[in-house]
């Protein structure tokens, strides 16, 4: 396990819950010190007692040395120097599942993409769904997806495929994984959930509840669709625990960072001053911009996300942005009826702060 964050050490929970021998890998050596010595990870899960079978470590050659798997953790935008450090240690075709979800910026490529340029001949596939973190190390009854790209052989023998493989080994107590061979839709879901959940949040900092809350994550399904299917994946995926399961989870609770951020945002807070000015990774953040400029290049409209993407990074006013974005052209809701009509009030603002 490749991140010794709150999610990297709940999944390493799991997996050693059920008696796997697992090493956590720590880039501070005194973080994989204090891991060993305390059996607790303080700094992110301190309520959470780690089980037998889990080791910290912070040299990468030791915490591959005789896998059978890797679980990437880190953040997206350190994955593809990540991969090259690892690389030496790897042992031949073992398989690397990401845990981390979004979109490299610049080559616009889906993080199973930058995974196999960095690292080819391994199998590449992700660990997706509605999961908090903490809730999961709890062992609080939970469910996720685990994808891969299915080989022929695969096909020939799903059962020993390393989705299913790995599956059986995050199987157990309250952990119940499903099984798909859509990786790009499952890669989708997770990326652009989390832009989608940044404009929930801003729209519930800014005072206004559920009716909008529902169809922001209604048409950011929707936008989420649309991309899955211009990159080959399954409309299908989209709503199923990577997409729908996930992006719910994720704008209806201020324990998602993005949602937080989204709605200390809404509240008129700068970004400075955000989590009272600590310098927390927000993946929406660093991947709206990623995103679009993926939605642009397969010709796929993201009005959502772009929206959040001009708040963030190109100095829109939110409430501007936001009432543009809802007096935007009425249209048709299954794609199948091509149709836009002018709105007929496409200058009249939304009423911030009177709910």
């Amino acid at each position: 396990m490749l991140g010794a964050g709150s999610w990297g050490t709940a999944l390493a929970t799991v997996l050693a819950r059920n008696g796997r021998q697992v090493k956590l890998w720590a880039r501070r050596p005194d973080q994989a010190d204090a891991i060993n010595a305390g059996g607790q990870n303080a700094d992110y899960l301190p309520d959470v007692p780690l089980p037998e079978g889990l080791t910290a470590t912070a040299d990468l050659a030791e915490a591959l040395d005789g896998a059978e798997a890797v679980l990437m953790v880190t953040p997206s935008s350190t994955l593809r120097p990540m991969c090259r450090a690892i690389a030496p240690h790897l042992p031949k075709d073992v398989p690397v599942a990401l845990a981390c979800k979004g979109v490299e910026r610049g080559t616009g490529l889906l993080l199973s993409e930058v995974v196999s340029d960095e690292l080819p001949g391994h199998p590449v596939g992700a660990v997706s769904g509605p999961t908090f973190a903490r809730e999961t190390a709890l062992d609080h009854p939970t469910a996720a997806t685990v994808a891969f790209h299915f080989r022929y052989a695969d096909r020939l023998a799903p059962t020993s495929s390393p989705a299913a493989r790995l599956a059986l080994s995050l199987s157990g107590n309250g952990f119940r994984p499903y099984v798909s061979d859509d990786l790009v839709g499952v890669e989708v879901g997770g990326a652009v959930k989390n832009v989608i959940a940044i404009a929930c949040g801003m729209m519930s900092g800014a005072g206004f509840a559920e009716n909008t809350r529902a169809a922001l994550i209604t048409r950011g399904i929707d936008e989420m669709k649309r991309l899955a299917q211009a990159l080959g994946g399954r409309r299908e995926t989209v709503t199923g625990l990577s997409g729908a399961g996930d992006l719910t989870l994720t704008c209806s609770s201020t324990t998602s960072r993005n949602m937080s951020l989204g709605y200390q945002l809404g509240q008129g807070i700068p970004r400075v001053s955000c989590f009272e000015g600590r310098p927390v990774v927000v993946e929406g953040e660093v991947n709206a911009v990623s995103v679009i400029e993926l939605a642009q290049r397969v010709g796929v409209p993201m009005p959502i996300c772009e929206t959040v993407n001009a708040v963030l990074h190109e100095g829109a006013d939110l409430q501007e942005a936001f009432s543009t974005l809802w007096a935007r052209p009425i249209e048709a809701e299954p794609q199948a009826l091509d149709l836009s009509i002018a709105h007929p009030q496409p200058d009249v603002p939304l009423q911030f702060g009177e709910s």
